[in-house]
């Protein structure tokens, strides 16, 4: 019988679905049918951003949801993100209320800091002059006190490397419940991994599926041979098989699609399993990150003058 890992528990004690639907891309025209649709197949668990653009289409969504009673507040996970604008601790709690005031929610479940990265306020893109360096001990306090307050039931990063969370970890009152990075078969993160584990901290996986439809992200993870090969002979779609990976390594994952059809097929990957020998060799699968980051950095502005920098070696 196969462990169905709906949930992970974090170290706050509450528990993240496993499955979350993404909404980075997803248009605002398109995005209220995407949850509504994940929501009716059986997803709990939404990760949105201020960034996406899209939170109030969300928020729409979610609210008749409620209203018609297929789903009740409490057995929803709703994720968001403090973008790099608003890292000055008086900041954060306006960015949150937004969130929640577009969200038409009182609470979210959890709230990240998106990137190690700053960026001046009110600026709207990444021209070099724009990044500023970041403070990311006080930025967290802030943080902490959206903890204290219930607004965010939990609080954690993304895009953070294993300095930056140790670094994070020596002065946080309340620790990161999460860590939200990109992780996929071709981009396993073993070291993070590892690190997180031996931290309580659960690693999150955005692009589990190696986003196939960023046309600016040359990804081909699911065309590896190995993972081709685990489908054919588990006899699921190649999708299935990269999200079962993730789920059976002990991180939730985060796919996106607004397809109806992409939105069940990412949701079935419950009561089976990757046996052993099989799951094995997705260990032979060659390593490449896909989201460089690159556009975080620059030579002479902001604090990161390299990728390795930005990523601490982690690339």
């Amino acid at each position: 019988m196969a462990t169905e890992i709906l949930h992970f528990e974090l170290n706050t004690g509450a528990k993240i679905p496993s499955v979350g639907l993404g909404t980075w891309q997803c248009s605002p025209a398109v995005v209220g049918n995407a949850v509504t649709t994940a929501i009716k197949v059986g997803y709990r668990h939404i990760d949105c951003a201020q960034v996406y653009d899209n939170e109030k289409e969300v928020g729409s969504a979610l609210k008749k949801l409620l209203e018609d009673g297929l789903v009740k507040r409490e057995d929803l996970w709703i994720t968001s993100k403090l973008w790099c604008t608003d890292h000055a601790p008086e900041d954060v709690p306006v960015a949150l209320d937004r969130t929640l005031r577009d969200l038409q929610l009182d609470y979210v479940d959890l709230y990240l800091i998106h990137w190690p990265v700053r960026m001046k306020k009110g600026s709207e893109d990444f021209k070099p002059d724009n990044l500023i360096q970041p403070d990311i001990p006080a930025t967290w306090r802030a943080m902490e006190a959206l903890y204290d307050s219930g607004k965010a039931q939990a609080i954690g990063v993304s895009n953070f490397s294993t300095k930056k969370l140790r670094d994070l970890l020596d002065v946080a009152r309340v620790p990161p419940a999460v860590n939200q990075v990109e992780c996929h078969p071709s981009w396993r993160q073993a070291n993070l991994r590892e690190f997180c584990k031996s931290k309580g901290v659960h690693l999150s996986a955005y692009s589990p599926l190696g986003s196939p439809g960023t046309t600016w992200i040359n990804s081909d993870v699911l065309h590896n041979p190995i993972l081709k090969m685990v489908a054919e002979k588990l006899g699921k779609t190649r999708a299935q098989v990269a999200l079962r990976w993730g789920i059976q390594l002990g991180h939730s994952v985060l796919p996106k699609s607004t397809n109806e059809a992409r939105i069940k097929d990412n949701f079935d990957v419950f009561g089976w399993s990757i046996p052993e020998d099989l799951f094995m060799k997705f260990n032979e699968i060659e390593q490449a990150r896909l989201l460089s980051g690159a556009f975080v950095v620059d030579d002479i502005y902001g604090p990161y003058r390299s990728v390795e920098e930005l990523w601490d070696g982690e690339i």
